[in-house]
């Protein structure tokens, strides 16, 4: 429920903080945003403005230990976080909405529909998807050794995050001005870091195979192929080939930072995607 301006409360007490820009009328389609690892709200101004200015509701929300948001000290997990989803669906009574996704958003999208439905949502879009899981087994020759995983986080995460991030930042987005790149990297630091800590082990023991297959809305993915952080081949395009109703748009020289390096080809693909009233198939 909504408890304050900007304020919702989920049924363990957690308060989320959410933006919400209005549409051109009252009944404007609604979009909710859900923002990838280690990022808040504010990551997604460039496509809230642009659907915004299209008439759209728009929709973000901080994730609980991000941003905004209440730091509990726990409930990291998809199931968890695809609640918090559902409760600000439900607090804001959110009805055909689009849900956009990016890296591990689009896992807790996924969750959401297989634990609540689809009875609220029109259809989806992934960008830069972490699913339908990357950790190396033997269902997923191609995923990344889980030691590696491990290993980044005991001994880059919990040791010197700052760092990491000055010496990723940028291939997340290559090419990117300072100032740009500045930017991004201020908002992935203001996070609790025990929340980075278990979301990128929930991220690390997903396996979304079945829930892929069992989605029932149309589904868009935008994936880059110059995505080191999500490989085209492991993650967008294994996901593209279990979504029953999908389609994927592969932007070329996009990394995981799309949504801020190539602003253009993401909001087009997003505008098509939830304007069209027919929907085409995959062949």
């Amino acid at each position: 429920m909504i408890i304050a301006p900007n304020t919702i409360a989920t049924r363990d007490g957690i308060h989320l903080f959410y933006r919400d820009w209005p549409g051109s009328h009252p009944q404007a389609r609604p979009v909710l945003f859900v923002g990838g690892w280690s990022m808040p709200s504010g990551s997604w101004g460039y496509q809230m403005m642009a659907l915004q200015r299209q008439g759209l509701r728009c929709i973000a929300f901080d994730r609980r230990g991000h941003g905004r948001s209440s730091d509990p000290g726990g409930g990291y997990d998809f199931e968890t976080l695809a609640g918090d989803i559902a409760a600000v669906i439900e607090a804001l009574d959110l009805r055909e909405v689009v849900l956009v996704g990016h890296s591990m958003g689009c896992n807790e999208i996924v969750r959401y529909l297989s634990r609540f439905g689809s009875r609220r949502v029109e259809r989806i879009a992934l960008l830069g998807p972490m699913t339908p899981g990357v950790t190396l087994a033997p269902s997923n020759p191609g995923g990344v050794d889980p030691s590696l995983l491990e290993q980044f986080r005991s001994r880059q995460l919990l040791r010197d995050y700052p760092l990491w991030i000055e010496e990723n930042i940028e291939p997340f987005v290559p090419g990117a001005n300072a100032t740009t790149k500045a930017w991004l990297a201020a908002m992935a630091l203001d996070h609790s870091l025990q929340a980075l800590h278990d979301c990128h082990a929930a991220v690390q023991g997903a396996d979304m195979v079945d829930e892929l297959r069992a989605i029932g809305v149309p589904a868009l993915i935008i994936a880059g192929d110059l995505d080191v952080s999500a490989p085209l081949a492991l993650t967008a395009q294994r996901s593209a080939a279990l979504i029953p109703d999908v389609r994927l748009q592969v932007i070329e020289g996009a990394a995981h930072g799309m949504f801020v390096t190539h602003v253009d080809a993401v909001n087009a693909g997003l505008l098509e995607f939830i304007r069209e009233r027919g929907y085409i198939e995959r062949d």
